[in-house]
């Protein structure tokens, strides 16, 4: 899920539209009040955030999300229509991890935004990532279900880590080509769904953790 934050009713509108478009789930908020409103029921995978809002300014709303333990790993992507360098070297000190000037093309926008989600997802990565029975160690490549080594190919690995070092987080499959089979390859969103339901498959029991998102594409979550 995308937030976007911005006072502007056809902007808003507009940017919503364009990542919906791009099978990226968006909601659209027109002041920091509705947005905070909104991220205590529930954490986006990455904000959008207009430096000039009505009621509290974007940058007074980076400082708050990167001094709370519970959104500090939120990627914020800052926008603004003044566009001078301060505002975007300021923003990007701050802790945003990009930075759109306005006007802005929406194809611009959401290869930004993913591209910052692919960075937030493989970035961090523990050296023992574990889900129930699961254990992947990722300095060895190693992975075992039930104490039992499993064997996988890199792409079924990379998925698996993929979602190991996200737990809870739903990709789409568009997200999941970019991630695992990088930008230049060409193949279809099928892709996903044959290597997920071999790695379910590999998993054994293990493999119903990974939960198919109807309309989105699939998480993987603790408890099956």
């Amino acid at each position: 899920m995308i937030y976007c934050v911005e006072d502007d009713e056809s902007s808003r509108e507009l940017m919503v539209y364009a990542l919906n478009s791009a099978n990226l789930d968006a909601a659209g908020f027109e002041n920091a009040a509705e947005f905070w409103k909104a991220l205590k029921k529930s954490k986006p995978d990455l904000i959008i955030l207009d430096i000039m809002l009505p009621d509290e300014g974007g940058i007074s709303i980076l400082k708050k999300l990167r001094a709370d333990s519970a959104t500090e790993s939120i990627p914020v992507i800052m926008a603004s229509a003044r566009g001078t360098e301060y505002d975007k070297v300021n923003g990007l000190d701050l802790g945003a991890d990009d930075y759109l000037a306005k006007p802005f093309g929406m194809m611009e926008m959401v290869s930004r935004v993913r591209a910052v989600l692919r960075r937030s997802a493989k970035k961090n990565v523990p050296e023992i990532l574990k889900a129930g029975d699961i254990c992947m160690n990722t300095m060895e490549h190693t992975v075992t279900v039930h104490g039992e080594n499993v064997e996988l190919t890199l792409k079924e690995y990379e998925l698996l880590k993929l979602f190991m070092s996200n737990m809870g987080r739903a990709f789409t499959r568009d997200v999941l080509l970019e991630n695992v089979w990088n930008d230049d390859f060409g193949g279809e969103t099928r892709t996903v769904d044959v290597h997920v339901g071999t790695l379910r498959t590999k998993l054994k029991d293990q493999g119903d953790r990974i939960h198919t998102v109807r309309g989105v594409g699939y998480r993987m979550q603790e408890q099956e």
